[in-house]
């Protein structure tokens, strides 16, 4: 219902491809006339240059879900989105005119990036503030009707009430009792299920969705025969948010319509890259990571009795087990004093985190608060156990403490960071991070964990919340 249309798309693709021919005229022009770098009548390899980033620019902004048309975004989350983009298309691009076209200035490069960026954030700026204003006047509103009540119409609610700046109205809602909760504020009441074709009508209906309780979809399937003569959209929200573990997929058994209620969150091309990312950032930074790996296994050993690397089973994607590598940071057998240092907050979640762990060794205060104990996770990561950016692998003992909900997080690969880590790190309690992870796990892209590995090392050089 709420996706971008398919003309809308292709104009965004052609407008990002105009943006190219902009950015090249406006950096040729400055880089002639401003009076920085070398005196050039015309600057070489520039068709080059083009040829290169019409190719490479849709590539990258497609592969980092730029186009989905499934995200209706507000400006500042596809600002981001577009800013990471556009960085990593220029990298890319930088690599190839170092290599087929090293003619071409630095300081060319440094004006086309800037004059494609203003370009490409400029027209979404526009595009925005026209649909603004249609939808001011209600000329690009899709009306829309909601049939039902409880949790499961409010749920509902709250993602519509999300998506008004993108035109989407509500009229109202349709109810022979449920009532939706207050919590949303004031919604027009417009009247009982016998009165939908009446209601559809006078309001000029483009959208009904209809999210009954699953004890009353008798009631559904007495209303479409109402609805089917009508030209709105039908949609039927199915009322199993609480078996929704690991979240839904639509698919059919030949024919057969089906909703699974463990689908794999990544797709099969999504895997693949996520699995390509790693072993690309993985493996060079395992080169020089290996020194230093050496250097602090010795000052370890030097500290305290004990191995180097602490080996722990964690729960991993899906729920498997496998063990996760550390540099020891605390003294030998410190699991077995475990159950001492746990303790429930003001909520009564566990937590076993604490800056004053009686555990930790004088190495291990340094290391963690540097988060250079976590270096061996590197070798998880080659060896497919773990990803670099994921929800966090949590100790099985810990799991069974789990509530429902909570086990959405093992729905991806488990990763050495991740989005709790840039927002608050052990400064949250472990139910915080459980949301903070779902949230990964219901947006995942390349492009979040680029963001979430680029906020890191800012996180890192702060040495926030880590102990």
């Amino acid at each position: 219902m709420l996706r971008r249309n398919t003309n809308s798309i292709i104009l965004a693709i052609i407008l990002d491809l105009f943006s190219i021919g902009i950015a090249i005229i406006a950096a040729n022009w400055l880089r002639l006339n401003l009076p920085f770098g070398r005196p050039l009548r015309a600057e070489p390899g520039i068709e080059t240059l083009l040829l290169e980033a019409v190719v490479l620019f849709p590539v990258i902004f497609l592969l980092l879900s730029l186009y989905d048309p499934r995200r209706a975004m507000r400006f500042r989350g596809e600002f981001q989105q577009l800013f990471w983009a556009c960085t990593l298309a220029y990298l890319a691009l930088a690599g190839m005119v170092y290599f087929t076209a090293r003619e071409i200035s630095r300081l060319f490069l440094l004006y086309f990036f800037a004059m494609h960026f203003l370009s490409v954030v400029n027209w979404r700026i526009t595009w925005r503030l026209v649909r603004r204003a249609q939808n001011e006047n209600g000329s690009d509103q899709r009306r829309v009707l909601l049939i039902g009540g409880g949790e499961s119409a409010n749920q509902a609610l709250e993602r519509l009430k999300e998506l008004a700046w993108a035109g989407v109205h509500l009229v109202g809602y349709l109810t022979d009792g449920e009532t939706i909760p207050t919590r949303n504020g004031p919604i027009p009441h417009l009247g009982t299920l016998k009165n939908v074709e009446e209601v559809v009508r006078r309001n000029k209906v483009d959208d009904v969705l209809i999210a009954l309780p699953a004890e009353n979809y008798d009631r559904v399937r007495k209303l479409l025969p109402k609805l089917m003569d009508h030209p709105s959209n039908i949609w039927v929200v199915p009322d199993y948010f609480n078996l929704l573990i690991y979240g839904g997929q639509v698919d059919d058994l030949g024919g057969v319509p089906m909703i699974s209620l463990k689908a794999p969150t990544l797709a099969g091309y999504q895997r693949v890259v996520k699995r390509a990312f790693d072993l690309l950032v993985g493996i060079p930074i395992m080169i020089p990571a290996l020194p230093l790996m050496g250097v602090i296994a010795v000052a370890i050993k030097l500290d305290s009795p004990g191995p180097a690397i602490f080996k722990q089973q964690r729960v991993g994607e899906n729920g498997r087990l496998f063990f996760m590598y550390k540099f020891r940071s605390m003294i030998e057998g410190a699991d077995r004093h475990l159950p001492k240092v746990m303790k429930r907050d003001r909520n009564g979640d566990w937590v076993h985190k604490r800056p004053d762990d009686p555990r930790v060794t004088r190495v291990g205060q340094f290391i963690r608060r540097t988060s250079l104990d976590e270096l061996p996770q590197l070798f998880n990561v080659l060896k497919g156990e773990m990803s670099l950016v994921g929800p966090r692998p949590e100790m099985p003992v810990l799991v069974e403490k789990y509530q429902p909900w909570q086990m959405q997080r093992f729905a991806v690969p488990q990763g050495i960071t991740g989005w709790w880590q840039i927002n608050g790190r052990s400064d949250k309690p472990m139910h915080l991070h459980t949301e903070d992870d779902i949230y990964y796990v219901q947006n995942y892209s390349l492009l979040l964990d680029i963001q979430i590995l680029a906020k890191t090392i800012g996180v890192v050089l702060r040495r926030k919340g880590a102990y």
